[in-house]
């Protein structure tokens, strides 16, 4: 079971490392929240049924996790900095990623969890099995989302 578990997490960790950085600021903080849904996904390996995709599960576990977490220490967000130009080829992808990483942790815990899984192109109908939504309102909430960081890109130029 170890094996197969470490081999699942090798092929997976880059959803944990991209929840990891929605809701933490500093590379310290990132690593100590990715250990913890490892953590919490070695406790719930066993229970594991496959009724859905294994990145369903561990976006379930992750997404909890960090919430969770989340909510006992709530990280101090600036974004003083201005969003990158993004037409502007000078500015590095790393730049533009810290960027939109501090946008995000702008959002409300239930907002990052979906947009996170919406920039990993899932359905709808997976998304609201993650969250325990409606796809209804999963279309509505990613609407209002998109609508917040395209105001927080706007704002940049006065």
């Amino acid at each position: 079971m170890e094996k197969i578990f470490l081999e699942t997490i090798g092929a997976h960790q880059r959803i944990i490392f991209k929840v990891s950085r929605m809701y933490r600021n500093t590379p310290e903080d990132q690593q100590d929240l990715f250990q913890e849904i490892v953590y919490q996904l070695w406790r719930a390996f066993p229970g594991f049924r496959n009724e859905s995709k294994i990145t369903t599960w561990i976006y379930r576990i992750a997404l909890n996790t960090a919430m969770a977490s989340y909510r006992k220490q709530r990280p101090s967000i600036s974004l003083s900095e201005h969003p990158p130009d993004l037409a502007d080829t000078t500015d590095t992808i790393s730049e533009r990623e810290e960027w939109l990483f501090r946008a995000f942790r702008t959002l409300s815990e239930s907002e990052r969890a979906l947009i996170s899984l919406y920039l990993e192109d899932y359905s709808y109908t997976e998304i609201a099995s993650v969250t325990g939504i409606s796809e209804n309102y999963v279309g509505i909430k990613l609407h209002r989302i998109k609508e917040k960081l395209k105001a927080l890109s706007i704002s940049k130029n006065p």
